[in-house]
């Protein structure tokens, strides 16, 4: 089974190696619609005969993974349906709602399974088995273990959200058939037929848990969330790359789907650099970005004085402040001004969003420590949080 995953995969990438994501993904539906149908097939078949509600349970369950695999492959082909009008940004999050489509099939399933089990532990049936039936049960948890490492071998290439949920359904139906073939064993030794009842209530609780963790894969990107570390160290890593750069901040990764990145950036900047220099070096960084890490960014200029002492002196106290205040505090676009005949200092203060409710507190005592270590001067300070880890 390994061997024919290996040769999948091989013959994919000679045949589309201009996309392999799209034709991993549907690769991954059609193969999965295969499977599941013929399982399908071969449990209800065995349900009827032996009466398990484990077994129908089980083959209704291979029927609902099928139309996922329809889910996934019609997710697949919108996911990458280009720019239009409407959609500015592609259509890249439809790979997360089908996986979420996905993750709410295993929670009908679920459902179901423990509907038919509470019925089956109230109402006990006699199970009958033959040695047969149980080797037939057996080879199709080899075929689910199989598309468990199929579709976790395709998320590794692709990082496929659909895929993913996939590889965790199938392990579900691995789970759901062994624990038929523990009501087999059961049932033929002891003559508990209760026990295939509670065998699958115990079934139906972990599979609603698999769904709940697939809904908790899904909804990060769906919802937003912060890119990894290594992408934004990469990203700061190119715009410093020129030594007129010397600071990075207010970095905004948007993810639209896969390959359909927008980020911005605050870059700092000699204020007496000339302004067409400048750009060069903004623009070189950006096209960088782009073809190195396919992120389309927008990076800001934030012109810094850096030969006025006066300034330094100040700056070097507030980094001085802020350290010894809290070491996780930064803060960027230091200015030097005057307000009331005294020395106005104005930055954006960044703190971690477990502070995000202290924000007024944190504030009144800067400005307390402030008045007593620098009389001479007032803070007008924004207090905000960083957009990446």
């Amino acid at each position: 089974m390994i061997s024919l995953t290996g040769l999948l995969i091989k013959y994919v990438k000679k045949r589309r190696p201009e996309n392999e994501r799209e034709a991993f993904g549907l690769l991954s539906g059609y193969t999965g619609i295969i499977c599941n149908l013929l399982l399908c097939a071969v449990k209800f078949t065995l349900g009827a005969l032996t009466g398990a509600v484990s077994v129908t349970a089980d083959a209704i369950n291979n029927l609902t993974d099928a139309s996922v695999n329809i889910v996934t492959i019609a997710g697949t082909k919108l996911s990458l349906k280009p720019v239009d009008k409407e959609h500015p940004f592609g259509h890249g999050r439809a790979e997360y709602i089908s996986a979420l489509v996905v993750a709410f099939s295993v929670f009908i399933m679920s459902f179901e399974l423990a509907k038919s089990s509470v019925l089956k532990i109230i109402h006990p049936k006699e199970v009958t088995f033959g040695a047969a039936y149980l080797i037939i049960l057996i080879l199709a948890v080899s075929v689910k273990l199989w598309m468990a490492y199929f579709n976790s071998r395709l998320y590794k290439i692709t990082a496929n959200l659909n895929l993913k949920a996939v590889m965790k359904d199938s392990l579900n139906d691995c789970i759901a058939t062994g624990a038929t073939i523990a009501v087999i064993v059961a049932a033929g030794k002891y003559n508990i037929y209760r026990i295939d009842g509670i065998i699958g209530l115990a079934v139906a609780v972990v599979v609603f848990f698999s769904g709940v963790f697939i809904v908790k894969d899904i909804l990060g990107p769906l919802l937003g969330e912060p890119p990894s570390k290594e992408l934004t160290d990469r990203i700061e890593e190119i715009i410093l790359e020129n030594p007129s750069v010397f600071g990075v901040h207010d970095l905004i990764v948007h993810n639209y789907g896969p390959g359909r990145i927008i980020a911005s950036a605050h870059a700092e900047m000699p204020s007496k650099l000339d302004l067409t220099a400048a750009h060069d070096i903004i623009d070189l960084a950006e096209r960088k970005i782009t073809e190195e890490l396919n992120i389309n960014i927008c990076i800001h200029i934030d012109p810094v004085a850096t030969d006025d002492g006066e300034l330094e002196k100040y700056k070097t106290l507030t980094e001085i402040i802020i350290s010894e205040f809290n070491p996780d505090f930064t803060f960027h676009d230091f200015r030097l001004g005057e307000r009331n005949n005294k020395k106005l200092l104005t930055f954006d203060l960044v703190i971690p969003f477990e502070y995000e409710g202290e924000k007024e507190k944190i504030e009144k005592r800067l400005k307390s420590i402030y008045l007593s270590k620098l009389p001479d001067t007032e803070l007008d300070i924004n207090i905000e949080h960083s957009y990446t880890e």
